[in-house]
């Protein structure tokens, strides 16, 4: 099949968020103007830039997380896993302001380092960043979107050391979440690893690590 989106899909379901995935969530804990803890899962998100290291959440509507990380300028990025799935599910509530999603989730608050906002204790590994830029969108028409994109450049890391093995973060082990299409979600459990042509040898498919 084919279609314009802006003609419509003629299906039941719009499968534009099925074909993108799976993305990773953005898990982003903010403070607000007084302080307050903010948590909420973003599944617009993903790693942007490596040198130095940077990512981008987007937010449709100027959601609680959006508006805090452009006034403070700062944000956490909190991994998001299987076993947290449940509290990630929670802190995507429509909580109001100044209301925790900590406290909801039953989630306990670490303290960053360089950023004032915490981050999820639990997780393992977080990203502690400041904002390097944000924008509204536009479209095709140039009329605007009530859509926003939050950049950060990553200026701490934290990562429980139980994920470190043979001087690696062990992906698989921690079992990130990632965002499909509709209500679906998915678990990283294996992967496999593969040279590219450019790293000086033969170029080999790789097999599932299990």
């Amino acid at each position: 099949m084919f279609y314009e989106p802006r003609l419509g899909h003629g299906l039941p379901h719009d499968p534009f968020k099925a074909i993108i995935a799976p993305r990773p969530i953005g898990w982003i804990s903010t403070l607000d103007a007084e302080g307050r803890a903010n948590l909420a899962p973003y599944s617009f998100f993903n790693a942007v830039h490596s040198k130095p290291p940077m990512l981008a959440f987007t937010s449709e509507t100027m959601k609680h997380s959006a508006a805090n990380a452009i006034a403070s300028g700062e944000f956490v990025f909190n991994l998001c896993t299987r076993a947290l799935f449940d509290a990630m599910n929670i802190s995507s509530g429509a909580l109001g302001r100044g209301e925790s999603e900590f406290e909801a989730a039953g989630l306990e608050t670490a303290p960053s380092r360089v950023v004032k906002a915490p981050r999820v204790a639990a997780a393992p590994a977080a990203l502690e960043c400041r904002v390097v830029h944000s924008m509204r969108f536009n479209d095709l028409d140039g009329s605007p979107l009530e859509g926003w994109m939050i950049i950060g450049q990553v200026v701490g890391v934290h990562i429980d050391e139980t994920y470190i093995r043979d001087g690696r973060f062990d992906t698989a082990a921690a079992q990130p979440l990632a965002r499909c299409g509709y209500r679906d979600y998915a678990a990283v459990t294996e992967m496999f690893e593969a040279l590219r042509p450019t790293d000086g040898g033969a170029f080999q498919s790789g097999q599932p690590d299990r």
